[in-house]
């Protein structure tokens, strides 16, 4: 029996001996391992402030969306108050134009009326001349056509010009042209010479009144400023 408690005694004596020495070999594995109340208490204040950024750069960011589209909102503003300018400059270029306070150059078409060369003995000579009507009815016809800017011999017309026939001449705006009258007209060629050669239309009622009537289309045709011409 005395054997067995022997053999009991140095069983749990080296079972203590593992057990202290396993502890003691762990410990100084990890001497760093406890923290303490102080350093639980900071790391807990540390996270809290990195919370309360990360809450904070949240905020941030939103405030920034909302700039940036404040910022997208006045640029497409400006940009459509540009075109709106742009357009606006447009028309006031364009009516100036109309207007003759501009001068104005392009393709278009050049229109030659001229009295007839043969008159029949006994026959009325103010039959076979160039009348103002006969230039109003090319006139009209080109404005219908879309002609931008007209002018008879040179003279540039305007929405108040006036012109009547004088016995050989006609008179434009006050100055006097004799035939043959060249009516040169801006605009689109091909569109200008089909109203007037349309069927029945100008050019057949011209001829038939003996006027004799050419047509030539021009790659660019100049017209000065109607103020420049008033002044000269």
């Amino acid at each position: 029996m005395r054997g067995r408690y022997v053999v009991l005694s140095l069983i749990m004596l080296v079972l203590g001996f593992l057990v202290s020495f396993s502890y003691q070999l762990t410990k100084e594995q990890r001497p760093n391992n406890g923290i303490s109340s102080e350093q639980w208490s900071k790391e807990y204040e540390t996270r809290q402030l990195l919370i309360k950024q990360e809450e904070r750069n949240t905020e941030l960011q939103k405030e920034l969306f909302k700039s940036q589209e404040k910022v997208r909102e006045i640029e497409e503003n400006l940009k459509n108050e540009k075109q709106i300018y742009f357009n606006l400059v447009e028309d006031v270029e364009k009516y100036r134009m109309y207007v003759g306070e501009l001068g104005v150059a392009g393709e278009g078409i050049e229109v030659t009326l001229e009295d007839s060369s043969y008159i029949p003995e006994g026959e009325n000579v103010n039959n076979y001349i160039v009348h103002e009507g006969h230039i109003f009815k090319v006139i009209n016809e080109l404005l219908i056509s879309g002609a931008s800017a007209i002018a008879i011999n040179g003279q540039r017309l305007s929405h108040d010009s006036y012109i009547y026939c004088n016995g050989p001449v006609v008179t434009v705006d006050g100055n006097q042209f004799p035939a043959p009258f060249v009516i040169s007209a801006i605009g689109e060629p091909a569109v200008l010479d089909q109203a007037l050669n349309i069927a029945g239309g100008i050019v057949e009622q011209i001829a038939y009144d003996n006027i004799v009537i050419t047509l030539e289309k021009k790659s660019e045709i100049k017209m000065n400023p109607l103020l420049q011409e008033k002044k000269s």
